[in-house]
Parts: C-alpha cells; sequence; structure tokens
C-alpha cells in the first residue's frame, strides 16, 4: 500500500508532463509533436504507405483541366499533375516548404532538407516542372482544416492577374499561416487584412476587389466535389497522372512516378 501512495502521484505528474510537451499552443493554434497537427482533416502518409494506384483514369485526370480551375499547362504534356489543398492546413503547409518551422513541428521526417533533415517539399518540385515546362499542373481547393477559404479565393484572383505563385507561396508561409488560422479565418469582412497581407506581392486594391464580388464563392463547393470525383477527401492529395500520394510525402517518394512518365 505504500508503494502504492508513492507511485500514483508521480505516475500523474509523469503524464502531465508529457502531455505538456505533446502539446504546444502557438498563436491559438495546438500543434502535436510526432507527425500530428490537431484539429486538421489530412492524409499523413506512414514510413510503410504505398502511392495508390487509384481506378481513376487519365482521362478523368485530364477532365480536370477542363473546368474552370488553376492550371497550368495543358493535357498534352506527357505529365499531369493535380494538387487539392487548403492552405490552412499544415501538412499543405508543410508540403510546400515555405513554413520550416511547422515542418519542425510535425516530426523529424518533414524536417526540410535546408535544415538539415530529409524531406524534400513536393510543390517547390512541381513549380519547378511546371516553369521548365516538364509538367502541366491543376490547383484544386477541398476543405482540411476549416480557414482556407479566402485564401484560396485570393489564390483565384492572383491567377487571374498571372500571380499565382506569388500569392500561394507567401499564404504557405509561416506568417499566411498564421493569418488564415487566427486572423482572417474565412471572415469575409477581414478582406482588407488579407489584402494587406498579399501587398508585397499583388495590388491590394485588386485583390479587395475581387474578393468583396464574391465571383469565386461557388468555386469552394464545385472544387471539393471535384477531389472527391476522383478519389481525394483529406489534403493535401496528388496525382501524378493516374498516381495518387494521399499526404504530405517527400518529393523523394513522388520521384519515381514522375521518372517513369518523363524518361
Amino acid at each position: 500500500m505504500a508503494s502504492l501512495k508513492l507511485t500514483t502521484p508521480v505516475a500523474v505528474l509523469i503524464g502531465s508532463v508529457i502531455i505538456a510537451l505533446a502539446i504546444l499552443v502557438s498563436n491559438g493554434v495546438i500543434t502535436l509533436k510526432k507527425d500530428k497537427v490537431a484539429g486538421a482533416t489530412t492524409n499523413t502518409p506512414q514510413n510503410t504507405q504505398e502511392p495508390q494506384q487509384t481506378q481513376v483514369t487519365l482521362d478523368q485526370i485530364k477532365d480536370v483541366f477542363g473546368k474552370s480551375v488553376i492550371k497550368f499547362g495543358d493535357t498534352s504534356k506527357k505529365l499531369i499533375i493535380i494538387e487539392a489543398a487548403d492552405p490552412s492546413c499544415p501538412y499543405c503547409q508543410i508540403a510546400a516548404g515555405k513554413n520550416p518551422e511547422l515542418n519542425k513541428q510535425a516530426g523529424s521526417r518533414f524536417t526540410l532538407v535546408s535544415d538539415g533533415g530529409s524531406y524534400m517539399a513536393p510543390v517547390p518540385e512541381i513549380q519547378r516542372l511546371v516553369t521548365e515546362g516538364k509538367a502541366a499542373f491543376a490547383y484544386i481547393y477541398t476543405n482540411g482544416h476549416g480557414g482556407g477559404e479566402m485564401g484560396t479565393k485570393a489564390m483565384y484572383c492572383a491567377f487571374e492577374n498571372n500571380k499565382f505563385w506569388e500569392v500561394h507561396n507567401l499564404l504557405m508561409t509561416s506568417k499566411g499561416y498564421d493569418l488564415l488560422n487566427n486572423t482572417v479565418k474565412n471572415d469575409k469582412t477581414k478582406s482588407g487584412e488579407m489584402a494587406t497581407f498579399l501587398q508585397s506581392v499583388i495590388d491590394p486594391n485588386l485583390i479587395k476587389q475581387c474578393l468583396d464580388s464574391g465571383k469565386y464563392d461557388a468555386k469552394l463547393n464545385e472544387e471539393q466535389a471535384l477531389a472527391g470525383s476522383i478519389g481525394i477527401s483529406g489534403t493535401p492529395g496528388f496525382y501524378f497522372n493516374t498516381t495518387l500520394f494521399k499526404g504530405a510525402y517527400s518529393y523523394t517518394e513522388m520521384e519515381s512516378a514522375v521518372n517513369s512518365v518523363l524518361k
């Protein structure tokens, strides 16, 4: 009995310490260590998980390019890439590689190469393939965290002004993540804050007018349905032709799907 009285409080104390260390609260966004971020409806690949050959056909993938979506290149390319994402989603941020602190918080397997880790963020590599003319690329929205609606609409507005990558990459920084999840949070009255944040890469008046017009409000649901129709539910999801990667894989794990097409 004496042993029980001694060890029980110690066990409670140790448990409390473990929980306190596991949960980090930063600017109102709760982040869990060891590859988990709270509140995220995401695909988190495990080390043993393999990319999926789905029942989706290449024609279905190409059909996405026939929709009114953000897209670069056309389906005459050998390599066709689709990303379904939500800019407020932590694992979408991780895959973008512009928020290194979040990568570190998610666990060692997501620590960027530039920070001494082994993770190669796929989105910059996709941007490179598009810029080099080696791939066609479409970006579609699906809800992965809940706070990315205005950010996505800002990307639609940026795309029509040939500034998609500039706006995308800024929203995928630590400051962009904080803005989306803690300031804007899909509040349409915060379009001014969004426009001001993006002013270094695009005319804030263009962004504010575009957001306030509501012209892209309906696209969010349309694109979620589109993502679902090709088998993507969580975020992020990437297609390289018909090979589906559900989660924030390192580009090194995706590269074979690229090389098999471009060889």
